[in-house]
């Protein structure tokens, strides 16, 4: 197949990011490939280069070039995985599914995981068009929230944009947490390792961020803390705390793992979402995963 023209006529199609709109488009080509054929600027909008990020716009034009695909792998959900997945919810209703994600499950299916959250929650609903309203890291735990409708997604998407969202998450600091660290605004800058993995380090040509600290409990060689975000940068949380120098516990991409012998997570949960819904709000909390609640009795032990 060749180069393809799409034109933006479909609402549901309107204020999607290119990314997502071509993973949907291009069923069965691996998510690095998407993403390798935008930063190359093969995919144009009204003939010009764009960023993942961009939302499509009514009447805009997208040039897809030929890519090939691999066979859409069937989605992966056993008997134990649905049960997981249905004790995880902590609010459904006929827009939203908010779930507690379990440690260790990817919000969505890539190269080496053919199955997310997202998808299997689309099969176990029989509702194809269930769609994140945000992200969590694979690693990270905690309130997830998905939308069912398009038109709900979009609104959701907007409070995130406008940073009228809520989110607050509790984890384990390496190391006595000091008391007068209590708001940390260090820029934060996306690279890429020599073997390709995207990362975030501190650098004053970065994006802004800010996280407040808050100590809920402290043991001899840790600190359980709660962080609120007031932006959403990639690994905020986890990079905020390493250049404190006390990174999150079992966080092996950012200095977490010198004192966690006993640790084999990522000391990070997502414990409440705060989430603006027309004249309402839709406030979910997450409890701790048992896993997590015994890492830090044992380090207070």
């Amino acid at each position: 197949m060749g180069v393809t023209f799409v034109d933006i006529d479909d609402e549901n199609d309107v204020g999607q990011r290119i990314d997502n709109f071509l993973m949907r488009r291009l069923k069965g080509v691996p998510k690095q490939k998407i993403y390798s054929i935008l930063r190359k600027g093969e995919v144009r909008v009204n003939s010009g280069r764009v960023k993942q990020t961009y939302r499509l716009k009514t009447a805009d034009r997208v040039r897809i070039p030929p890519v090939s695909s691999r066979a859409e792998a069937p989605v992966q959900l056993n008997d134990e995985t649905q049960q997981i997945l249905e004790a995880s919810i902590l609010f459904e209703d006929q827009d939203f599914i908010v779930i507690n994600k379990p440690y260790g499950f990817a919000v969505h299916g890539g190269s080496s995981i053919t199955s997310g959250v997202v998808e299997m929650l689309r099969v176990l609903r029989n509702l194809p068009r269930i769609e994140l309203a945000h992200r969590l890291d694979r690693d990270t735990s905690g309130c997830l929230m998905l939308c069912k409708k398009r038109g709900v997604l979009k609104e959701v998407q907007a409070a995130f944009r406008q940073r009228t969202v809520k989110k607050k998450y509790t984890l384990i600091a390496q190391g006595p947490w000091p008391g007068k660290v209590r708001a940390v605004r260090d820029r934060l800058l996306r690279y890429e390792t020599d073997w390709g993995e995207r990362r975030v380090r501190v650098d004053a040509k970065g994006q802004v961020a800010r996280t407040d600290f808050q100590i809920l409990e402290r043991a001899e060689h840790a600190t359980l803390l709660q962080a609120t975000l007031h932006t959403g940068r990639t690994h905020q949380i986890r990079v905020h705390a390493q250049s404190q120098g006390h990174p999150i516990l079992g966080d092996t991409k950012y200095g977490g793992a010198v004192e966690a012998k006993k640790v084999d997570r990522l000391c990070l949960h997502a414990s409440r979402l705060v989430v603006p819904v027309g004249d309402d709000r839709l406030d979910v909390s997450a409890p701790l995963e048992p896993k997590m609640v015994k890492i830090w009795a044992e380090l207070k032990s």
